[in-house]
């Protein structure tokens, strides 16, 4: 007999092969009815005009999460303008927006990585009494624009617990939290808090309710105020003998492997489609990180839910680290299973989700591995390692012409979020690596060479577009497929020795390069610095922007620290004391633990940086002086990059080089300094440009 689990996931199949759509005819009309241009419904969302035009002839179909909003506004208008002779679809309108947003086609939970157990969230058993913003000592702000709530989630994604039992939520809201200990929450949060967030796929599963903890509330839930000890506070946790964590063992609730800490996790095991699941954020603990979340520990809880909350709504809800949720980003995007039929039972399962990364971890080309890997120490591998790093560069300072030396400023310019820049379009391997030997070089397929780029003549001015120090190649070595192309499109005969290539292949970081790069460009124009702004507005614009609102300036932060930690965590390393080289560490359980997808990154945005380091000294006649990851140091005229950049006769910046905007891949003005300085400092071995930026020269791999 079929178990309730199999029902489910059967029941729900059938629901999405159902047309979620009216004909094409019929949304045409009701468009019409409302007086909604395509143009304008292509604004709304968010999509262009030609597809609302192949949504109305049938050409194609919107996908989620447009296609839950285009059925919502659709099933609207039919309530407003039914067909003539036919009855208003009230029930239909009623219903069918909350049945879009139930479970998708999949119907079947897919287990997390051992660290984060997949588990069901319970319907809350009724909706908990808001209490007016007004009648609390806190205040939000400024609200940032909420789109439509879902029915589910009343309340948003997030609540933040102050010790006198209020928690603040998104929009302003405030709720009565009775709890007193951390079991109570946990009940509290997932049957009467109304927290939640939608699936951002149709084949995945909701966000999972957040609750953030102030010093006073962790106290109050018997919680220590400090979390101390002797290793990273990253690693720390709550001894399994603590009173709390006993609290939680014995009312059948569960941990998972990184323990109560910081960020932890607090579930029971999946009761077919249901999770039960919350996560616990701690404040006093150090959860939001100061580098990724500037002040915002230390601002108020409505001002930290408001700051969440946004982050939340662009980008996802949090999980960890901006790196951890960088990383649940891309699964929450390419879920790894979805429903399919079982040819010989007729039921529907959970199967392979096409151009995601599946459900097993897979382990990478030897040379794409780390040294500790098992992979490299069980084989003996000695044959080398991918080196695809960011650029960490200065330029000699004897290669300084005198005309350099009189100009009085160095300008750092700064890319905007170079690595999501690259990240766009990028096709990367799907399947595991199959070794050649002595095969033709093919710039399409993504994989890792062994190839002589030695014989690649580069002007000495510039640093070498295939080591990450800038100095040439002086022999055999590997490289991914993009470096390679590189050396290619300079003119140049690749002929590679070896390499590891992938069959299966696959744009994977797509959405989520879309999502982020949305959510760091709506971000940026709620501070002023939007795209319709001329060079000049521009610099003066983002000279102030972290001034305007200092909520959204954290959020803003946040969505860089989340690119470079979710790259940076494809190659996570092991961590802790007590690791010996060649054991597997829990990273490697992961179907994200991806090293080569990470080495397309950067090899594609360090090849992008010199290519217009090539264009800009074609055009100008000017050569860096030190390049640092995605900040780059000119010497200049004047204080501001307008005194070098090119610019045509008509005054529009020139194509190939170097512009200024607030789309990721174009630059920004990071710092001035004067040239004697930067000069100074190439002299003693330093790069100027890392004083300038003060970043890091690798991308971060997170906790």
């Amino acid at each position: 007999m079929a178990s309730e689990e199999e029902l489910f996931a059967s029941v729900d199949a059938l629901l999405n092969e159902e047309p979620h759509l009216p004909p094409p005819a019929e949304r045409a009309r009701l468009r019409e009815a409302a007086g909604i241009t395509q143009a304008r419904l292509a604004t709304a969302l968010k999509t262009t005009t030609q597809s609302v035009k192949n949504w109305e002839n049938g050409r194609s179909e919107p996908k989620s999460p447009r296609l839950d909003a285009y059925q919502r506004l659709l099933n609207g208008w039919a309530a407003k303008y039914p067909a003539p002779g036919a009855a208003p679809p009230a029930s239909v309108a009623a219903t069918a927006p909350a049945a879009s947003r139930e479970p998708g086609a999949s119907g079947v939970e897919t287990a997390d990585a051992p660290q984060a157990p997949a588990v069901p969230a319970a319907a809350p058993a009724r909706p908990a009494t808001p209490r007016p913003a007004a009648t609390s000592r806190r205040q939000a702000t400024k609200q940032a624009a909420q789109p439509a709530a879902d029915p589910r989630f009343p309340h948003g994604p997030l609540a933040v617990l102050d010790g006198d039992g209020c928690a603040y939520g998104t929009g302003g809201i405030v709720l009565d939290c009775p709890a007193t200990t951390v079991v109570e929450l946990v009940e509290w949060t997932l049957r009467e808090s109304g927290l939640g967030a939608p699936k951002l796929n149709r084949y995945g599963k909701d966000s999972d309710p957040l609750i953030v903890l102030t010093a006073e509330a962790a106290v109050k839930l018997g919680l220590p105020q400090r979390l101390e000890g002797h290793e990273q506070r990253r690693s720390l946790r709550l001894p399994e003998d603590h009173p709390v964590v006993k609290q939680v063992v014995k009312a059948k609730w569960r941990l998972t492997q990184r323990g109560f800490g910081p960020w932890a996790r607090i579930y029971r095991r999946a009761q077919g489609r249901e999770r039960q699941c919350v996560q616990l954020a701690i404040l006093s603990w150090d959860a939001l990180d100061e580098r990724s979340w500037p002040g915002v520990s230390e601002m108020e809880p409505a001002d930290v839910a408001r700051v969440l909350g946004v982050y939340a709504q662009r980008v996802i809800t949090p999980r960890g680290s901006t790196a951890v949720s960088g990383l649940e980003l891309m699964t929450a995007l390419r879920p790894p299973t979805r429903a399919v039929q079982d040819p010989e039972t007729g039921n529907w399962v959970p199967g392979h989700n096409p151009g995601s990364l599946g459900t097993e971890p897979m382990d990478p080309a030897p040379p794409e591995a780390t040294p500790e890997h098992p992979v490299v120490v069980d084989s003996g591998w000695k044959g080398g390692f991918l080196n695809e790093e960011a650029y960490q560069w200065v330029r000699d300072v004897s290669l300084l012409t005198d005309e350099e030396c009189t100009l009085p400023y160095a300008v750092g310019l700064d890319l905007n979020t170079a690595f999501l820049a690259a990240a766009a379009r990028l096709v990367v391997g799907l399947s595991a690596p199959d070794h050649f030997h002595t095969p033709t070089f093919n710039p399409k397929i993504p994989g890792s060479w062994l190839v002589d780029l030695s014989h690649v003549e580069v002007d000495p001015r510039l640093p070498s577009p295939f080591t990450p120090d800038g100095t040439r190649p002086t022999g055999p070595a590997w490289y991914q497929t993009h470096t390679v192309a590189y050396a290619q499109e300079l003119g140049y005969n690749v002929d590679p020795i070896e390499a590891y290539l992938q069959r299966e292949t696959g744009a994977y970081l797509d959405p989520w390069h879309d999502r982020l790069k949305n959510a760091y460009v709506d971000t940026l124009a709620d501070l002023g610095v939007t795209k319709d702004l001329d060079d000049a507005a521009f610099l003066a614009a983002m000279e102030r922007h972290k001034d305007a609102d200092p909520a959204l300036a954290a959020v803003l932060a946040a969505i860089k620290a989340t690119v470079k930690g979710g790259i940076g965590k494809l190659r996570e390393r092991p961590q802790g004391r007590k690791y010996q080289e060649g054991e597997r560490w829990p990273a490697l359980q992961r179907p994200t633990w991806r090293p080569d997808i990470r080495a397309a990154v950067i090899s594609k945005a360090r090849i992008n940086m010199h290519r217009k380091l090539r264009n800009m000294a074609t055009m100008t006649g000017l050569y860096p002086l030190a390049v640092l990851s995605d900040c780059v140091v000119y010497p200049s005229p004047g204080d501001s990059p307008l005194d070098f950049l090119p610019y045509a006769a008509s005054g529009k910046p020139q194509p190939g080089g170097f512009r200024l905007g607030p789309t990721p891949g174009l630059a920004k003005l990071e710092g001035v300094q004067s040239m004697l300085w930067a000069v100074d400092l190439m002299e003693q071995g330093h790069n100027p440009a890392r004083h300038i930026k003060g970043g890091d020269a690798v991308l971060d791999e997170g906790e």
